[in-house]
């Protein structure tokens, strides 16, 4: 199995009464302990590059991390701070550039916490990460439904036989072990969906249009969820405006009210098992931007776990 690296964040000093995410991840575990929740980077974007996309996703487990380890936690939610203390930051699996290698090195290091039920959230990294995620499921024997919240739909072939960041849900959907019970894919931009990957995933699952993403849409997808779910949620499915700072970013994007919501729902559905939140690229973010946006996105995640009925 590959190396998890710690994670490297400096943290400001704050008084005493005012503590960060970062001051309080971990602190109630001891040696041995079972997390609640785990954190785990997967800094590669050798998938966008063969996608064509804007490489620099390798960055954003640090980038997101560094924008996280510095929120406040949600002082109107009871449980939040004891989440965070019961939450451990594995830091991010070292990646070697071959993609199917390191998908299955992922797959590896979540299979244990999967296992467990421990609540796993990827922090990426291209879109390649979701099929590293999904292998976790696989190797533990489970069958996943996956709500993927998204601009394209990413069901591409291999190119070459090889995998890349457009064909993660592509790659789940046909593994032979019959491990991804169905696909849903949230966001969809017309104008830059084929036919026939829509015609896919109409076979397998589900595609809903940006234009269709209302509050209640997004409720009744975590309602109607059987368990176990694997959701992703892709920067790109945000406006351009909002997110800029993504391999390939999209105008008329869902509003980051929408998409805040999709993920404290994901956190707070009893049916969601684990999570990733994909493509963000520090390299041409504008003042942390988006960075500040997929950071907010794990706290809404984190948030939304706490307040489980």
């Amino acid at each position: 199995m590959a190396r998890i690296n710690p994670p490297r964040v400096t943290l400001r000093d704050t008084a005493a009464d005012d503590p960060r995410v970062g001051h309080l991840l971990g602190t109630e575990l001891r040696e041995g302990d079972a997390p609640q929740v785990i954190l785990l980077g997967f800094p590669s974007d050798e998938g966008v590059r063969r996608n064509g996309g804007r490489v620099g996703a390798a960055g954003g487990p640090e980038a997101l991390r560094a924008a996280l380890y510095h929120l406040a936690p949600d002082a109107r939610s009871a449980g939040f701070e004891d989440l965070l203390r019961h939450t451990r930051d594995l830091g991010d699996l070292e990646v070697s550039g071959d993609v199917e290698s390191d998908q299955r090195n992922l797959g590896e290091a979540l299979a244990p916490c999967l296992a467990s039920g421990t609540f796993a959230i990827v922090l990426g990294g291209g879109h390649e990460t979701s099929y590293g995620h999904f292998l976790g499921y696989k190797q533990v024997g489970r069958r996943v439904g996956i709500i993927n919240w998204d601009a394209h739909t990413d069901v591409r072939e291999l190119k070459e036989g090889r995998a890349h960041s457009g064909s993660p849900f592509r790659q789940a959907i046909e593994d032979p072990s019959g491990s991804c019970r169905g696909y849903t894919v949230a966001g969809l931009q017309p104008h830059v969906v084929a036919r026939a990957h829509l015609e896919f995933v109409k076979q397998h699952g589900m595609a809903i249009w940006r234009d269709e993403v209302v509050p209640e849409t997004i409720h009744s997808l975590y309602r109607e969820a059987a368990s176990p779910v694997l959701a992703s949620f892709d920067l790109d499915a945000v406006d351009q405006a909002e997110a800029p700072a993504v391999s390939a970013p999209n105008v008329g994007g869902l509003s980051s009210e929408l998409w805040l919501l999709a993920a404290y729902l994901a956190g707070r559905s009893s049916a969601v098992t684990s999570a990733d939140v994909v493509e963000l690229n520090p390299r041409v973010d504008r003042d942390g931007q988006t960075a500040r946006l997929a950071a907010l996105t794990v706290w809404q995640i984190l948030r939304g776990r706490a307040e489980r009925p």
